[in-house]
């Protein structure tokens, strides 16, 4: 009597208690992969890691150090009045050196002067402000209504220091005093506009008291033309 032996699969699955097609079925069955490690990810991720916690370092620190500060919206000139509308809120960081004034004072600089030029934007310090009184005692304003002709084309800034030279209006030329020489009136520019229906530059000087009369009645025909004299001390 013969004996006949199982091949190797089908005892395997004779012992293991499954088909020939369960068998087979697990033979296809991949093994799972191995995780392999990679160095230099791990590097990169921790690079990151440490970044991003510099920068939130950083930016909460910038955030602790700022503070609320008061800027101009448009340029503010020298002599000009600080109104409420000028002034703007902004949260910035600000070396305690430059003296800032703080949002929350914003009422002590409404309707003070500005002692320099304030440039749109800039961050107002104490130093920019002033109570001096415009004019001073012995001091006038006169407004004139000038042309281009009567005045250097965009050279004068308040505060400048000018001469109202009378002239004899169209065409004309103011009397010379005695010695031959034409009077002329020392003055400062305090404000500066222009005219939207004439063109005109109205321009508000600071002149002495005593010189104010005859300033104002020259202005007032038209004769008088400003000359914008060395600022140097």
């Amino acid at each position: 009597m013969a004996t006949t032996t199982p091949a190797p699969d089908a005892a395997r699955a004779e012992r293991s208690g499954r088909t020939g097609g369960e068998a087979a079925t697990l033979d296809q069955i991949a093994p799972p992969p191995k995780m392999r490690r990679r160095p230099a990810m791990i590097a990169l991720s921790v690079a990151l890691i440490c970044v991003g916690g510099l920068a939130s370092a950083w930016a909460w620190q910038s955030t602790s150090n700022a503070q609320e500060v008061l800027t101009v919206r448009e340029t503010v000139y020298r002599g000009e009045v600080i109104e409420e509308s000028d002034l703007v809120t902004v949260r910035i960081g600000v070396d305690p050196a430059i003296r800032a004034v703080p949002a929350a004072d914003a009422e002590t600089l409404v309707d003070k002067r500005a002692a320099l030029d304030i440039a749109a934007g800039g961050v107002v310090t104490q130093d920019q402000v002033t109570d001096a009184v415009v004019p001073p005692k012995e001091f006038s304003v006169v407004g004139l209504s000038l042309t281009a002709a009567m005045l250097p084309a965009d050279q004068l800034v308040i505060g400048d220091k000018v001469r109202v030279v009378p002239t004899g209006g169209e065409g004309g030329a103011a009397a010379p005093a005695a010695g031959g020489e034409i009077p002329t009136y020392p003055a400062t520019i305090v404000g500066k506009a222009t005219d939207e229906i004439t063109g005109n530059s109205l321009v508000n000087v600071q002149v002495a008291s005593t010189s104010a009369p005859v300033v104002a009645t020259r202005a007032a025909a038209g004769q008088v033309a400003l000359v914008l004299d060395s600022q140097e001390p």
